[in-house]
């Protein structure tokens, strides 16, 4: 399985417990559980369950749940253990996986033995990570806009989407519309909000005392920061014109508004995996060492994600980047970035390592997403698509992406928090930081003149110095 069968990552928003998808196996019939965003469940019977592939267990969930046919290009099955993500290909048989699985984990992952022993995967339903997001601004359908909208709501106070304060207030104040109903000032309502303050932000802006402070602050307490910036948000969501003002009324036009700003999130829609990569040598031994990172794969670019902080430590797009992978024959299995760097004032090639088992499938699913935005370019060259933009495009405004014009802001890159690699060509050798930047180290990259980074290829005899 490459990465263009099936996109392997890290554990589902909720982290869920183990539970299987196949409630019993006959000799004819099955009882399948196929789980949504929201964590409710889609129960299938179905007939010789081994054989069927994916295509044909998505129609059966379209078909429950009264979905429209976009539904088959916005939604994939999945399956989803704490250990490992795999989205499913139609032509994928979900059982035969599932009965692979130790072999999937033993060979994308680090688990324990026991830990791969005990581990079941379950089917779930979740966004298409190859959909476009600017389709789905022309989606119309409440139920698909509700999923999601549960989805990337899951990804959000998960914590999976890196977001600032002011993000996580506007789209936790949406959560609050869609929940509590429009916002009507007085106690009842900073009451409401608080009981279920986990529901509407990030478990970290929803820390509370313990103990008596806790006790001494009372219901007429004044609220913490979080708990204050989302009642201020929550008092400015705006409602549509004409209707949409009470809970029993559609909600779709806040479902898009939170799809509208999670948008503006560069990973949202990403496929996730688990990886590391090396410390910045710190102190008077240079001691260095590794961090966990997510690193998040979608049609506009691959962004590294710091696991801990929760925020980012590289952002590029497609055309800023080169790429390559080592697989574990060669040595240890390593997903390669290369971009360009300033050393001193020096133009440098920089090169990243990453170092995870799941190297060979980030790099087949980078190929993948690069191939389907250069098909979609030539499909429709007049209207804007998801893939790669122009050097000139690829800087957005801020109406655009408003959280890059912040300092510190938890989706720029931190480069100061990585270690890599800085090199230039000089004469047949690849040596670290020299002058003049001349050659890229590797060869698979976008297109000449299709972005900014600069594409030379390299002499057959370059090794890297």
């Amino acid at each position: 399985m490459d990465g263009t069968e099936g996109n392997a990552g890290q554990p589902g928003p909720a982290e869920r417990s183990h539970r299987s998808s196949v409630s019993s196996v006959g000799a004819r019939a099955a009882d399948v559980l196929v789980y949504l965003a929201d964590d409710t469940v889609v129960p299938l019977a179905v007939e010789n369950l081994p054989s069927l592939n994916a295509h044909e267990l998505h129609r059966a969930v379209r078909e429950v749940l009264q979905l429209p046919d976009i539904a088959l290009d916005v939604f994939a099955l999945w399956l989803v253990s704490p250990l490992l993500e795999v989205q499913l290909k139609p032509k994928h048989q979900p059982y035969k996986l599932g009965r692979q699985w130790p072999e999937l984990l033993l060979r994308f992952t680090d688990a324990p033995d026991d830990d791969v022993a005990m581990d079941e995967p379950s089917l779930q339903f979740r966004r298409n990570v190859f959909f476009p997001k600017r389709r789905e601004l022309q989606i119309h359908d409440e139920e698909v806009l509700r999923l999601l909208y549960e989805e990337a709501k899951g990804n959000v106070l998960a914590a999976r989407y890196p977001c600032d304060v002011e993000d996580c207030e506007a789209l936790g104040a949406l959560v609050c519309r869609v929940q509590l109903g429009p916002y009507q000032p007085g106690q009842p309502t900073a009451c409401a909000v608080r009981e279920k303050l986990d529901s509407f932000l990030p478990a970290h802006l929803c820390k509370r005392g313990h103990g008596l402070f806790a006790a001494l602050r009372g219901r007429g307490a004044k609220a913490g920061l979080g708990e204050q910036g989302l009642l201020n948000a929550y008092c400015k969501v705006k409602e549509a014109a004409g209707g949409d003002s009470g809970r029993g009324t559609s909600l779709s036009t806040h479902y898009r508004a939170y799809l509208l700003k999670s948008h503006e999130l560069p990973f949202y829609g990403c496929a996730f995996f688990h990886g590391e990569v090396d410390k910045p040598a710190q102190g008077f031994l240079h001691r260095g060492g590794r961090k966990p990172v997510v690193v998040a794969i979608s049609l506009e670019g691959v962004h590294v994600i710091d696991s801990r902080e929760k925020h980012v430590l590289l952002g590029l797009r497609f055309q800023e980047l080169s790429w390559d992978h080592t697989s574990p024959e060669e040595e240890e299995s390593v997903l390669w970035l290369e971009f360009d760097g300033d050393n001193e004032g020096t133009p440098v090639n920089r090169l990243l390592k990453i170092y995870s088992k799941q190297a060979e499938l980030m790099s087949g699913l980078i190929e993948y997403c690069i191939e389907l935005n250069q098909t979609s370019e030539l499909a429709a060259p007049q209207e804007t698509v998801s893939g790669p933009p122009s050097a000139a495009s690829s800087l957005p405004s801020s109406a655009q992406r408003p959280q890059l014009q912040r300092q510190g802001s938890v989706v720029c890159s931190r480069l100061q928090h990585l270690s890599t690699i800085d090199y230039v060509e000089e004469g047949q050798q690849i040596k670290r930081v020299k002058p003049k930047r001349t050659t890229s180290f590797f060869s698979r990259q976008l297109s000449v003149g299709q972005g900014s980074y600069t594409v030379v290829q390299p002499a057959d005899s370059l090794e890297q110095g």
